[in-house]
């Protein structure tokens, strides 16, 4: 039955009880999820003149969920892939809304029909193997930051890991000993191991030993962490690989760059898609096939296979069409 005042009840347990035990996911989803209905609140009270106390289900209307995407592009400044994260976040508690108050399924069914905004496809942004050998080379080793910087970096890279997957890591998450590994916790806590190179595992077997980690004791420690000893954040990892990053004279860079870049050297090094694909934590082949596709290297490649595209190609060039006057005249009488 509906109730006068519905809203905070439903919001409160959808975020402490629907996504948390039911769901299971995770802190940071949850906090994603939380942002968004804060916003929502601060749409609607300075825009709608609506305070949050009085807010009703019954006023979040399929035209005002629009309006309030449409604001966070416009006033906020929000990308098209925020608004649809917003979106995302919207149409799940209004799912749980449905489930929970049937008597809102109809205005629940026309907010949940309200379509993702499509984007514009980036292209994808990776570093070529002497940038990255630069980059993870450029941390001063003579000081124990420096070793530990490197060491995040190398990791960072070696693994493909997001920037969540590596905050969260914890020292029982690594393994040294042959074959080297790490497990990493993804999206919908789903959990992979990676295999690590050698190299990478030489050196974190010197950054364990360094920072007294190297202990049974010690395996629910962070496995990066800062000075009060606690976890390294995002914005941590991010301030880091920027600092260095700078100092190659790199100017576009993100830890998911990072990821990007190993994925592309795999899929350089002719690994097989399926690999990545796991390698990576993807659930589709689809979003691991965009590397094959986006390689200038391998398309090269590729071309330079074609021994009878080459046998075609003239050896000498042809005349040049300015030469041939007819077709000059069709050409500038084309468009009058």
């Amino acid at each position: 039955m509906k109730m006068t005042n519905d809203f905070p009840l439903l919001l409160s347990n959808f975020l402490l009880n629907e996504l948390p035990i039911i769901h299971n996911q995770s802190n940071n989803t949850i906090s994603s999820y939380r942002d968004t209905y804060i916003q929502l609140l601060n749409y609607m009270t300075s825009v709608k003149n609506v305070k949050s106390n009085n807010l009703k289900v019954s006023d979040l209307t399929v035209d005002t969920i629009t309006e309030f995407l449409n604001w966070l592009e416009t006033e906020r400044g929000n990308c098209i892939s925020t608004r649809n994260q917003r979106l995302a976040a919207i149409h799940s508690f209004f799912r749980y809304i449905q489930k929970q108050v049937p008597e809102y399924m109809f205005q629940c069914q026309q907010v949940l029909a309200i379509p993702f905004k499509k984007a514009e496809k980036k292209v994808i942004s990776y570093l070529n193997e002497d940038e990255t050998k630069e980059l993870l080379a450029s941390p001063d080793t003579s000081k124990k930051k420096g070793r530990r910087d490197q060491a995040l970096l190398t990791l960072l890279y070696d693994s493909g890991a997001r920037v969540q997957e590596l905050a969260d890591l914890k020292v029982r998450d690594l393994r040294i000993n042959t074959p080297a590994q790490v497990k990493l916790t993804g999206k919908g806590r789903k959990t992979r191991r990676v295999p690590l190179m050698d190299k990478t595992a030489i050196l974190m077997r010197q950054y364990l030993k360094e920072q007294n980690l190297d202990y049974y004791v010690k395996s629910e420690h962070p496995l990066f962490f800062n000075s009060q000893g606690k976890k390294l954040t995002r914005q941590g990892i991010v301030y880091i690989l920027s600092k260095y990053a700078n100092q190659c004279g790199i100017t576009e860079i993100s830890p998911h760059r990072i990821r990007h870049t190993k994925a592309m050297h795999l899929t350089e090094a002719n690994v097989n898609p399926i690999f990545i694909r796991d390698f990576l934590g993807h659930t589709d082949l689809k979003v691991t096939e965009i590397y094959s596709k986006t390689s200038v290297k391998m398309k090269r490649e590729a071309l330079e296979k074609m021994n009878n595209g080459k046998e075609i190609l003239p050896d000498q060039q042809q005349e040049e069409w300015r030469d041939d006057t007819a077709l000059m005249d069709w050409l500038k009488r084309l468009m009058k």
